[in-house]
């Protein structure tokens, strides 16, 4: 009696086991999934649907970054709220190896400067790596047009080079650039205009007119103080914005082989021979004909 007593619990709890395992009800006459949890499927629905929805939501971090800013050209970076910025970048001095008077003489033109303006300019540093590839292609480029160079010169040269390479890329250095920023906003009822172009043109030179002015009257007072400001151009500002968020891979990717290889220009300017022309024309011909709805299909 007892062992069939013990069999009969040992047979209740493995099907209360078996139940818990199907997620199905203890009791037969219950409800199937009336009281306990989802099915494992509606699960994997609800978790693929939130992962979806993160990926659709990724932030967007240049466009965040660049929000406020209309236009980089003339010089200047604009705003959306008619804010002008002008960059001048200035050359340094070493002060450390000045005299105990020169370096007060430096001290008291940056200070006289300051106290003379009514306005707040913005100093702004950069750290660089130095990229020396420009003077090692002169070198090379002297050594290939040099006729008077033996062979033992030629190797020396050749090894020095590559010792540069190597100290370039093994070796990465830093060079800091240092710019005064300036900036001025322009208020609608400064300006009268006639249409909107006339309006837009008139802003611009009016606030270059001013960031200018600021520009040389720093210019000249810190020349005094051996410090020499030059204006950023566009293509300068553009320059800075690209070290600033790829400063490692700005050495092997420069800035001005980018340029040169016009690979930030909207359109493609280098001189082309006619054939490449003649077949650029007739793949625009090609596209052209093409219908609107298969147009749209390709874009």
């Amino acid at each position: 009696m007892q062992d069939l007593l013990l069999m009969a619990i040992i047979a209740l709890g493995m099907y209360v086991f078996y139940k818990l395992m199907l997620r199905e009800p203890i009791l037969p006459w219950k409800e199937k999934n009336g009281g306990g949890s989802p099915p494992v499927t509606l699960k994997k629905k609800k978790n693929k649907k939130k992962h979806e929805v993160a990926i659709e939501e990724e932030p967007q971090l240049f466009e965040d970054l660049f929000e406020n800013v209309k236009d980089i050209s003339n010089h200047m970076i604009h705003f959306n709220d008619n804010s002008f910025t002008l960059i001048g970048e200035v050359e340094p001095v070493n002060y450390f190896l000045k005299s105990q008077d020169e370096q007060e003489a430096i001290d008291i033109v940056f200070e006289s400067w300051l106290a003379a303006i009514n306005y707040a300019p913005k100093c702004y540093f950069q750290n660089r790596f130095i990229d020396i590839s420009e003077p090692i292609e002169n070198m090379q480029k002297n050594m290939q047009n040099s006729e008077d160079l033996n062979e033992a010169a030629l190797s020396f040269g050749r090894s020095m080079i590559q010792d540069l390479v190597n100290w370039q890329s093994q070796t990465p250095r830093y060079d800091t650039k240092r710019y005064l920023i300036f900036t001025h906003k322009i208020k609608p009822n400064d300006i009268t205009a006639d249409s909107p172009e006339e309006y837009e043109e008139k802003m611009i030179e009016k606030a270059f007119a001013e960031l200018m002015r600021r520009l040389n009257a720093a210019k000249a007072q810190l020349r005094k103080g051996e410090h020499d400001i030059s204006l950023l151009p566009t293509e300068g500002i553009y320059e800075l914005l690209y070290h600033t968020f790829n400063r490692r891979k700005a050495v092997k990717q420069r800035f001005k082989d980018m340029v040169e290889n016009e690979k930030n220009s909207l359109y493609a300017t280098a001189d082309q021979s006619d054939e490449h022309i003649d077949a650029v024309k007739e793949a625009i011909e090609e596209y052209e004909s093409i219908p609107e709805e298969a147009k749209a299909r390709i874009s």
